[in-house]
């Protein structure tokens, strides 16, 4: 047995429920993130995924680690040196739901994995999430998200680097969402989801302990420009799934473009966002009702 898998060994969390609501004030702030008047009101459809921002854990201050995220957890796994980054996820949408209603959620875990890969051990942690109205019934969203963990010394250099857009301009379907996060925006986004991982605002932590090249910009945050795309070019049409997957980081100051590969009719986009020019930062499908 692996020293990783030694240490999970009997890690078996049970399911928890717990209840959240996301309101019109968060709607229209996390709007204003990007340059946009409230795009859903109370009672509105809430878009895809922006369910992030209502379901917040609030942990005590003593509850954090020295990365500032939660020392332990229900589902954080019990190993030395912990680092943490989002690997991905799902999403399906029976009905939408709605700005200001509160939904129960029940989140259990699905699966935990040691890899190998060249960096040495790693472990795939699933979460699946299941939102109900009054608790009951069948869940009018699922979603399941996969954290990367690793066991990592402090100042311990990636080998990542800064990704360089190309001199020449990039060709775009039309429908692009264009984003350059800044310092202010990730602090913003990490205010918004109560995330004190300090990855996304601490700068002498991020490249002297975890050893990046700059602030990283949340997974979250890219995923959700994925879902911008349709969203603001075909609002007409409701989003059923979702699948994305996180390739390589984005660093605050660098420009982002998130855009897809399809034509208007089509009911399923490809999508993918990263610097221009460069391999994505996160790809996926969006399949749209």
């Amino acid at each position: 047995m692996t020293d990783l898998a030694s240490a999970l060994e009997g890690w078996a969390p049970e399911p928890v429920t717990t209840t959240g609501t996301t309101s019109a004030w968060t709607v229209a702030a996390v709007s204003g993130l990007f340059d946009l008047d409230p795009v859903a009101r109370e009672g509105d459809p809430l878009p895809p995924m922006w369910h992030w921002f209502g379901f917040l854990e609030h942990p005590r201050q003593d509850q954090l680690g020295d990365d500032g995220h939660l020392d332990a957890g229900h589902f954080l796994p019990p190993m030395p040196e912990r680092r943490r980054m989002m690997a991905g996820g799902r999403l399906w949408i029976r009905t939408p739901m709605r700005v200001g209603e509160t939904l129960s959620r029940r989140s259990s875990l699905v699966s935990a994995h040691v890899k190998h890969g060249r960096s040495g051990e790693m472990l795939l942690v699933t979460v699946r999430d299941e939102f109900r109205r009054d608790g009951a019934g069948e869940p009018v969203v699922t979603e399941e998200c996969d954290i990367v963990y690793r066991s990592q010394a402090a100042g311990q250099a990636r080998g990542i680097g800064f990704d360089a857009a190309p001199d020449e301009p990039q060709a775009t379907s039309g429908e692009a969402v264009d984003l350059t996060p800044d310092a202010p925006l990730l602090f913003r986004f990490s205010a918004l989801t109560y995330n004190t991982h300090r990855i996304h605002y601490d700068q002498p932590y991020v490249t002297g302990v975890e050893g990046y090249p700059g602030l990283v910009v949340h997974g979250p945050l890219l995923a959700l420009m994925l879902l911008e795309v349709p969203r603001r070019s075909r609002g007409d049409r409701a989003v059923t799934a979702f699948d994305y997957r996180l390739s390589r980081p984005a660093f605050a100051g660098t420009r982002i473009v998130a855009d897809h590969d399809g034509d208007p009719g089509d009911d399923a986009l490809a999508v993918a966002a990263g610097v221009p020019g460069t391999p994505p930062s996160v790809s996926g499908s969006i399949t749209l009702g």
